[in-house]
């Protein structure tokens, strides 16, 4: 799931090192239009609760929800609480483990190139499971003027209840994608709803993955649509 905030550019802990462009111009779109009034719909990938219904290659498919491997679980916790150890005692994060992503698509060209396929490290991470959503989600509205250190310490609570994450999902922010400028991943999305995402560490691991792209002010969105994007 990939959701994209209201505001152009967003606050993350690790964010892109650099970017080529602010302002969009007609280089970073495609030959289709997805946005009407500000806001996009995604037309591709219809997601309940039993299952996932997608159209790849301009054919539609049923695909059954599956859940992340132990070992991907393990890994994926224990790099993630080691990290916040690390920022705790004041060191940097690695620039290796779970936080970032190389995430590869296709689908439809950028008019800035020849080629359909892209690929781009994005910072992904766990939502908590639907039952639990809305009390993180207040607990996190609570302690927002904390210090750091206890913010941490939520961060770190809440991933060592890891039976309270959603093991089906990652989630992740569309960074840069405005209406005016739309990067390769978002119009590949758009048009193909998948993508493979592959972790930077020894061992190295690969999620094969659905793609849903949220915009915050689609009218059609349910209660647990709304509180993704409003966790993300």
């Amino acid at each position: 799931m990939m959701l994209l905030s209201r505001r152009n550019f967003f606050r993350t802990i690790i964010g892109s090192l650099f970017f080529t462009r602010l302002f969009g111009g007609r280089w970073e779109h495609s030959e289709k239009k997805f946005w009407t009034g500000g806001i996009f719909t995604q037309t591709n990938i219809k997601v309940s609760n039993k299952g996932v219904s997608a159209r790849i290659n301009g054919e539609w498919n049923n695909y059954k929800v599956v859940e992340l491997s132990d070992k991907f679980m393990e890994w994926n916790i224990k790099k993630r609480i080691e990290t916040l150890d690390r920022i705790a005692s004041g060191r940097p994060p690695e620039l290796a483990g779970p936080h970032s992503a190389s995430i590869a698509t296709y689908g439809t060209r950028r008019l800035d190139s020849q080629f359909t396929i892209n690929n781009a490290v994005k910072g992904v991470g766990f939502i908590p499971k639907p039952d639990v959503l809305p009390g993180v989600i207040r607990r996190l509205k609570e302690t927002f003027e904390n210090p750091m250190p206890e913010k941490l310490k939520i961060l770190k609570g809440l991933y060592e209840r890891d039976e309270d994450l959603d093991r089906t999902k990652q989630i992740s922010l569309e960074l840069y994608t405005t209406e005016s400028f739309e990067t390769h991943t978002f119009l590949n999305l758009m048009e193909n709803p998948i993508c493979s995402i592959v972790f930077l560490d020894i061992p190295s691991f690969e999620i094969r993955a659905l793609v849903q792209v949220l915009h915050p002010g689609q009218k059609d969105l349910n209660d647990y649509e709304r509180m993704a994007v409003e966790y993300t």
